[in-house]
């Protein structure tokens, strides 16, 4: 087995056929042909289907270990040119919407102070899709909801956020004066969040405590859509805290007792070494927080400066 039978898997993989990957990697289909035909008769075993050009169930757990190899190789890459100057490379970083959306520039601003070369990719998405991301090495950091179940991520909490209630002017909770408390949000259809998320499990575990069940009337897998659909009066949902920070509209920001916090962290890999590009954005990711989320409504440090 060798680096260019695995490149020309993947290129297979992520082309969708064999001759898309020739043209992709400017190289003729035959080169790729016999690379992907030796890595199948070293595992003895059919990685691509050659009727639809798509990785078998076989193919798909190489798919895994290559494109870590591949990540791994890049690292490499990567951390003997920062040994030589001063730290480069692309850092991968998989973040939750709602807080990706204040905490980004502040992050990009730090860097090109603290390190100009390392290049960020930041990647928009649900605690799940990071998870996932970060397992198949398709992202190098992820900052999501915890807590994680897998044992293959290793997580740090950063900070505490509030969870909140938006609903229309028009709804019935709006009209109310004083603190809504959750007997009486259950008594209303919810927009919430997808089961099996961090996020969903916490508002459930607060309505569970005190003998209720929340009825849901839409359940999203993403929280800026979440709040979008409140805020165009769609129906009450339940968010966290930075999510319901658009200008004031057609929507009001409902106190409620008892709604839990959510804890947002850092989440890595623990297999593999992190590259020095990816130490230096934790390290800016870290003063950030420090410096600027205490400042955020809704949001508590886990670990306050002394």
């Amino acid at each position: 087995m060798d680096l260019r039978q695995l490149q020309a898997f993947m290129a297979v993989v992520e082309h969708g056929g064999f001759t898309a990957a020739a043209k992709a990697t400017h190289t003729v289909q035959s080169n790729i042909s016999t690379h992907v035909a030796r890595l199948e008769k070293e595992l003895d075993t059919t990685l691509i289907d050659r009727a639809t050009g798509q990785p078998t169930e076989e193919g798909n757990a190489v798919v895994m270990r290559a494109r870590r190899i591949q990540n791994e190789i890049t690292s490499l890459h990567s951390d003997v040119a920062s040994l030589r100057s001063s730290p480069r490379g692309t850092v991968r970083f998989g973040m939750i919407g709602t807080t990706a959306r204040w905490l980004t520039p502040l992050l990009v601003e730090e860097l090109a102070v603290q390190a100009p070369d390392v290049q960020l990719l930041v990647a928009d998405g649900s605690s799940r899709s990071i998870e996932l991301s970060l397992l198949n090495g398709q992202l190098d950091l992820g900052l999501l909801g915890l807590p994680l179940s897998d044992q293959d991520i290793k997580t740090t909490p950063l900070f505490d956020e509030e969870h909140v209630v938006v609903a229309p002017k028009d709804h019935a909770l709006a009209k109310e004066k004083g603190v809504c408390t959750l007997k009486h949000l259950a008594e209303y259809p919810l927009l919430l969040g997808a089961p099996g998320t961090s996020f969903r499990q916490e508002v459930d575990e607060s309505f569970h405590k005190h003998g209720l069940t929340p009825k849901p009337k839409l359940e999203v897998d993403g929280l800026r859509l979440l709040a979008s659909l409140a805020f165009q009066g769609f129906g009450v949902a339940v968010v966290p805290a930075t999510a319901a920070s658009e200008p004031a509209g057609q929507w009001v920001r409902i106190p409620v007792e008892d709604l839990p916090f959510r804890t947002v962290g850092l989440a890595v890999r623990r297999r593999g070494v992190p590259t020095m590009a990816a130490q230096v954005v934790v390290q800016a990711l870290s003063k950030v927080i420090q410096l600027h989320a205490g400042a955020v409504d809704g949001i508590n440090l886990v670990n306050k400066p002394k």
